[in-house]
């Protein structure tokens, strides 16, 4: 397993290489720059800002002067909140994303592995068939809808729950709720067809006809199983969550990382873009490290090479 391990990280350095390169080089190919839109400043003083954090010089010397200062762990100074250290930016703001995507992962996990196992169980009954439509329409409709539906249902028309920021427990249920809905019917659905594939096999009709009862053969035998395309899924699931919440974090005023990303990239603000970027690749990368060998522990059986 240490073997694999030291391959993964090596590629996962490759690919967070990658990905800086290609953002760095994206982010300064369009057109206008992070002082243009500042009409209130002067060219000249719009020259001494490029001068001052290095944006006067060629795109490969800018390029390999933050390649060096980022491998020492310094992301620069943010071009728009001046003063402020990006990785301070980070820090202050991911603890509020990672709340938020945190709770809706649990919920989604909480709710769509019991309802996935519930729809297999029940094949071709009524229970079965709602639980299909419900995680069907979840797949469908996107995040944004269910936050504006949700504002006006729950908090213009009834009243019953705050639309903006985070500042009590209630603040968290339609941010959640809209982050969580598409995951929670994607692993219904991808539980229910992974338990269906499971129960049907011959060590599970063996338990039953020894005499184990149907929920714990269920739950002690094929939950195992079953469960491992979930974990796979849980990877791209923390990336969703903190790349989802970019526009739930917008639509409901939340001070987290995705709406400071969001602002950076409208601002031009080329160092928290940066920042930002290289963060949440790292922690994307490093999840689905992690998956892969929670899958060894989970199976036994699966060899990591």
């Amino acid at each position: 397993m240490g073997k694999y391990i030291l391959k993964r990280m090596g590629a996962a350095l490759l690919t967070i290489f990658l990905v800086v390169t290609i953002t760095f080089f994206l982010m300064n190919l369009v057109p206008g720059g992070p002082f243009v839109a500042e009409k209130s400043i002067s060219e000249q003083a719009q020259n001494a800002l490029k001068e001052k954090f290095g944006l006067d010089k060629p795109l490969i010397v800018q390029y390999k002067n933050y390649m060096l200062n980022a491998f020492h762990g310094d992301f620069g100074l943010s071009l728009k909140q001046r003063g402020r250290n990006v990785t301070d930016i980070i820090s202050s703001k991911f603890p509020v994303s990672a709340r938020l995507g945190g709770i809706a992962v649990l919920v989604a996990l909480l709710l769509g592995i019991p309802l996935g196992s519930v729809a297999a169980v029940n094949r071709g009954k009524w229970v079965d068939n709602l639980i299909i439509v419900i995680a069907t329409g979840g797949i469908a409709v996107p995040s944004f809808v269910l936050c504006t539906v949700g504002m006006y249902v729950f908090g213009v028309h009834l009243g019953l729950l705050p639309t903006f920021g985070l500042t009590s427990p209630l603040h968290y249920v339609l941010p959640v709720f809209a982050l969580s809905f598409y995951p929670t019917a994607y692993i219904t659905r991808l539980m229910r067809s992974s338990m269906l594939d499971v129960i049907g096999q011959d060590y599970i009709r063996t338990a039953r006809a020894k005499g184990v009862s149907q929920f714990f053969s269920l739950f002690k035998h094929a939950l195992r199983n079953a469960i491992l395309p979930v974990v796979t899924y849980v990877g791209p699931l923390l990336a969703y969550t903190l790349t989802g919440s970019f526009i739930v974090e917008r639509i409901f005023v939340i001070p987290g990382l995705g709406g400071q990303f969001v602002s950076s990239i409208m601002n031009r603000d080329y160092t928290v873009i940066m920042g930002t970027t290289i963060f949440l690749a790292t922690l994307v990368i490093v999840m689905n490290t992690v998956v892969d060998i929670v899958y060894k522990l989970i199976d036994p059986r699966i060899q990591l090479n």
